[in-house]
């Protein structure tokens, strides 16, 4: 990248720049005003003169010139007295100067105004190249002028440009130099934030993003970072989540593989025969389950699941599962019933997917029980919420496999690897909050309840 186009040489420039106008507004109000205010400094001076000598001024002409020569040297300015040639307002002409009527000033365009219009007048006006400050006012006969040289004072003030001019240079070197170095220090964190983005996109999530800083840059590398380990966790769930997968497929694709091979045998009694059969029977159910649950999957993951919210009934809803699972209680002695707490509440949710839910819950309290267990279907409302609770009396659920119950593949039974694929739980609690509900679990010793919680119906149905 050529230097003049990186970040650190433009944020250089604007610096530069900003500091650069900042300067010429300063030059552009500064200087003039000085000017201006050290001109009008000095006619106000000769203005007070003039006040001051106007009493003193002598009614004999004989008198005038050394009037004139004395105020002069008062005011350190020089000092002319016309008179018309006839009758006011006519072209005037020097009576006395402060310098000798040898070298008499002719009226000058600021006398001549005052006689014209009698009252007093000011201007700074350049004879010979040297500039004068006029002020002049008709006296009893005639007009009296004060003219002092102001070159020395612009002068002043051309020395005040020049140390103007030469500190901006100095300020605006200083500033591009500063910002330029800044600019590169900040230039090196986006580079680096620049590379992790880099290697974050190449799928190297191991190595952390560090850009130091509590600025806007330091926030966005935090950002980044979060994302990064977002991004890691997520992979590492992908890869774990194929690895689970390809497990829970191969296991039973080879299960029904050997049995097929033992069915060739000719040997078989018709007894094993069936016992095969009914075991390939059952891993083909798990594969179905393990394929659906996995399509289930991928359609929450991908946010292309539609849900039907509409009110439904919990009530018939537990009824219909206790009715569904009531064969295989009986099959695994355990006790299966369904209760209503309280006053009874519809609840807005997707008929096929609470069912579905329901079905995961009972199935796992059938199976993570003892024979002889209570298992309870119940159905409550409270502060704006229904809840289908799955509650059984068995051993409980360990607290350290408590967090993990909803993990994708997490299986546990009493410390144990089960036998599900460990998708079901996992998938209810994803449609669940897809029907902005949730499922809480509650444990202890001899009591575990897992609750569908859903949002109290309000209002027609609608579609998600």
């Amino acid at each position: 990248m050529s230097p003049f186009r990186s970040v650190g040489a433009r944020l250089s420039a604007a610096l530069g720049l900003v500091v650069a106008l900042a300067l010429a507004v300063v030059y552009a109000v500064a200087v003039p005003a000085l000017e201006r205010n050290l001109t009008a400094a000095k006619l106000d001076q000769l203005e007070r003169s003039i006040a001051l000598l106007r009493p003193r001024f002598p009614p004999q002409n004989v008198l005038v010139q050394e009037f004139v020569t004395v105020a002069g040297d008062q005011t350190s300015a020089r000092a002319v007295f016309y008179v018309p040639l006839s009758e006011m307002p006519t072209p005037l002409t020097a009576y006395a100067d402060s310098r000798g009527f040898d070298e008499a000033l002719p009226a000058t365009p600021t006398a001549e105004r005052a006689a014209e219009t009698g009252v007093l007048q000011r201007a700074v006006v350049e004879r010979q190249g040297t500039h004068y400050a006029e002020v002049a006012a008709p006296l009893e006969g005639g007009v009296f002028l004060l003219a002092a040289p102001i070159d020395e004072t612009l002068a002043n003030v051309r020395q005040v440009e020049r140390r103007l001019l030469g500190a901006g240079a100095l300020a605006l070197l200083v500033a591009l130099l500063l910002g330029y170095g800044a600019a590169n220090v900040f230039a090196r964190r986006i580079r680096r934030l620049e590379r992790a983005a880099d290697r974050i996109a190449d799928g190297r999530l191991d190595e952390p993003v560090l850009v130091e800083g509590r600025d806007e840059l330091g926030q966005l590398a935090a950002a980044f970072e979060r994302m990064r380990r977002r991004l890691a966790a997520f992979e590492h769930a992908r890869r774990e989540f194929i690895a689970n997968a390809s497990h829970e497929l191969r296991t039973p694709i080879f299960s029904l593989g050997g049995f097929l091979e033992l069915l060739g045998d000719e040997d078989l009694d018709e007894a094993t025969r069936r016992e095969f059969l009914a075991t390939m029977q059952e891993q083909i159910e798990r594969l179905t389950r393990l394929a659906s649950d996995l399509l289930d999957l991928s359609r929450l993951d991908a946010g292309q699941l539609r849900l039907d919210l509409e009110p439904l009934d919990l009530a018939r809803l537990a009824e219909a599962l206790r009715d569904e699972f009531a064969a295989l209680a009986v099959v695994e002695g355990r006790e299966l019933e369904a209760a209503v707490d309280g006053e009874p509440a519809e609840a807005l949710g997707d008929e096929l997917r609470v069912l579905q839910i329901g079905r995961v819950l009972v199935e796992n309290a059938l199976r993570h029980t003892e024979a002889g267990t209570r298992v309870a279907i119940r159905v409550g409302s409270s502060n704006g919420t229904v809840a289908l609770a799955v509650e059984d009396e068995g051993p409980g659920i360990a607290a350290e496999h408590a967090p993990h119950v909803f993990e994708r593949f997490y299986r546990v039974d009493g410390g144990a690897r089960a036998s599900g694929s460990g998708l079901g739980l996992a998938i209810a609690r994803e449609l669940a909050e897809a029907m902005d509900g949730r499922i809480e679990l509650r444990s202890e010793p001899g009591r575990t309840v897992f609750s569908l919680v859903l949002p109290v119906a309000r209002r027609a149905s609608s579609s998600a």
